[in-house]
């Protein structure tokens, strides 16, 4: 488990690229036959990535998390950004996840194992987990199930469809919430106009690109922005006080989650174009 420390809007004005791209940016997620993951001080949230291949991989962390099970004292979200079925065993109840699907763990679940239905197509499973103090059931949902937004313009190149999964109104979570975000063909545009919301972060993961595309994501304080070029199947990490928006040179997906003080969706302060620089 890879640890990244919080870091402060100020210091960040300072940073060069190579400072950017190692306090923000989680570059290699998914790799054949090992579980990934990274442990944000930015509200304690773990990112991660798993390609099980032959055998079933259990999700540990003792060393890190000084417990004596991963969600002793945290809950957790899974989704399968990739074609291929993923199996997630928990307490000994499999579910089956295909592509865009989402399996809630709350806090309590001892033994949580992932697999790939079939070796020789690995699944893609991308997951986040943040503390917890109450416990809530698992269940699985379908993105078909997500209550779902249709929001922005061909015109403005925002045109996107977002669903809502985990999240006051769909499936019920102690702080985590995640969603997904897919655009449509012509449309690069993600979070513009921007907002930040400090009483939260965030964490997004870019996926569906093409191997040559990259989204130029932006963050900073509204008034002293930079940007981090991602590629495919990358994560960044979203402190508090950052805007965070991004721009693709072909259309994409990403994965949102969040963890923090407030459960309600839109609790955002949004950031006036005047104030951008």
């Amino acid at each position: 488990m890879e640890i990244r420390h919080s870091t402060n809007p100020s210091d960040a004005k300072k940073y060069d690229t190579a400072q950017l791209r190692h306090h923000y940016l989680i570059e290699e997620l998914f790799v054949d036959g090992q579980i990934k993951m990274v442990y944000s001080h930015e509200d304690r949230l773990i990112v991660g990535g798993a390609k099980p291949t032959d055998e079933a991989l259990a999700l540990e962390a003792q060393e890190t998390l000084k417990t004596d099970f991963f969600l002793e004292r945290r809950e957790i979200g899974f989704f399968n950004i990739g074609s291929s079925i993923a199996v997630i065993t928990v307490d000994g109840e499999a579910y089956e996840l295909g592509k865009l699907d989402t399996l809630y763990v709350g806090k309590g679940a001892k033994d949580v194992r992932l697999a790939s239905k079939d070796a020789a197509a690995p699944a893609k499973i991308y997951f986040t987990s943040a503390l917890a103090h109450s416990t809530f059931p698992t269940r699985k949902v379908s993105v078909e199930e997500a209550n779902t937004l249709h929001l922005g313009s061909l015109e403005s190149s925002n045109e996107r469809t977002i669903h809502q999964i985990i999240h006051e109104n769909g499936v019920q979570s102690c702080q985590l919430m995640l969603g997904v975000t897919l655009f449509k063909p012509g449309s690069v545009w993600n979070t513009m106009p921007m907002h930040v919301h400090d009483r939260r972060m965030e964490a997004y993961l870019y996926f569906n690109l093409g191997e040559d595309a990259r989204v130029f994501h932006m963050m900073g304080e509204p008034d002293e922005t930079r940007h981090i070029v991602v590629a495919n199947e990358q994560a960044v990490i979203s402190p508090a006080w950052s805007v965070h928006s991004g721009a693709g040179t072909s259309s994409y997906a990403f994965v949102w989650a969040m963890a923090g003080e407030n459960y309600t969706f839109k609790d955002m302060d949004a950031v006036p174009m005047s104030t951008l620089r």
